[in-house]
């Protein structure tokens, strides 16, 4: 789905109203780092657009101190917004960063030319309610090659590459990688706090937070160390693990710099791949702990990733089990541009 630098459609063709909640709550379904859905929306109405904005009061100073992955979690929320504006049948015409010195205001994406319908698009649509973020190991059942080769043409489309890990020796090393910044995230009784979201800054009522029920599943059950959101795993164990099927397929996404630019685009990348994996029926479980350790983050560098700057770590695979994060309401996350105010929902739900 790629986006098209069209001229806006005319006023009597663009959506209105119900529209921008269709958008919101698509944005809404992205991930974001620890559920922390860092995003807010403002509808221009009629045919001027519709704006994607980080909300600072969510980032996570100690997890992410620079508001990387705040706005890669942003990017993710935009790639929806662009599907369920093409899924409505109108090509996204979007802006990045439109004002430069308004570091929040992320994209603003306008309503281009009409524009049929394509089955990729429904179909990466539908998988919007499907993709959920796996914790813990997947089922036996390995990802084919052939899957994973088109999950990199999805990333290339985005302006990012999806280097697949499987080399034993870099497994290894990642998985290294990952414990140890693992380890020094649950000794820091702040960090804890933050990732729970039950104290400290960007505190979330209990309906926000990453679900208990997603979290039956050991932390450390896999060959690389999951998040303890729970704070009942006092530390890894250091024990070496092996790789075994039910890891999963580890990939690394990067881009060309590291820029705010580039984190944008590496939400985007991320959110197409996962929405492409989730159609195919495989889901995704994080492991960006060696992205927030700088001298960790380095190390990915500069043995996987060569001269592009690494922006997530993820193992692919069959879920044994799904379960929902919570999500805000579309209307706890959209203004409108004319007054500012919060806007409501025109007629009952949908």
């Amino acid at each position: 789905m790629s986006v098209t630098h069209a001229a806006p459609a005319s006023p009597d063709l663009a959506p209105r109203g119900r529209a921008a909640f269709h958008l919101a709550r698509a944005a809404g379904c992205a991930p974001s780092l620890h559920n922390t859905q860092p995003w807010l929306f403002v509808d221009e109405g009629r045919d001027h657009g519709f704006e994607v904005h980080a909300d600072g009061g969510r980032r996570l100073p100690l997890t992410d101190p620079g508001g990387r992955e705040m706005v890669i979690s942003c990017g993710a929320a935009l790639f929806n917004v662009r599907l369920a504006m093409r899924h409505l049948g109108f090509r996204p015409v979007v802006t990045p960063l439109p004002v430069p010195a308004d570091q929040a205001f992320l994209a603003h994406v306008g309503w281009g030319a009409h524009a049929a319908v394509t089955g990729p698009v429904r179909e990466m649509e539908r998988a919007l309610a499907r993709r959920h973020t796996q914790r813990g190991l997947f089922g036996p059942t390995p990802v084919p090659w052939s899957l994973t080769a088109e999950l990199g043409d999805q990333a290339r489309a985005e302006g990012a590459l999806l280097h697949t890990v499987d080399n034993p020796e870099k497994l290894r090393m990642l998985a290294e990688w990952v414990r140890a910044a693992e380890s020094v995230h649950r000794a820091d009784p702040g960090h804890a706090a933050e990732i729970s979201g039950w104290s400290g800054h960007a505190r979330r009522p209990w309906w926000e937070r990453v679900s208990r029920d997603a979290c039956r599943l050991p932390a450390d059950g896999s060959l690389l160390a999951g998040r303890d959101y729970t704070g009942l795993v006092v530390d890894c164990d250091g024990r070496p693990r092996r790789w075994t099927p039910r890891t999963g397929t580890v990939v690394v996404l990067s881009t060309p710099h590291d820029t705010r630019s580039d984190w944008l685009r590496a939400g985007q990348a991320l959110q197409r791949v996962l929405l492409y994996a989730a159609a195919h029926g495989v889901m995704a479980a994080f492991h960006t702990q060696p992205l927030e350790v700088p001298d960790l983050r380095a190390e990915v560098q500069a043995r996987l990733t060569g001269d592009r700057a690494p922006q997530m770590i993820l193992r692919l695979g069959h879920p044994t089990r799904v379960s929902a994060s919570p999500r805000r309401s579309p209307a706890a996350v959209l203004y409108s541009g004319r007054s500012g105010a919060v806007v409501s929902p025109p007629g009952p739900p949908y």
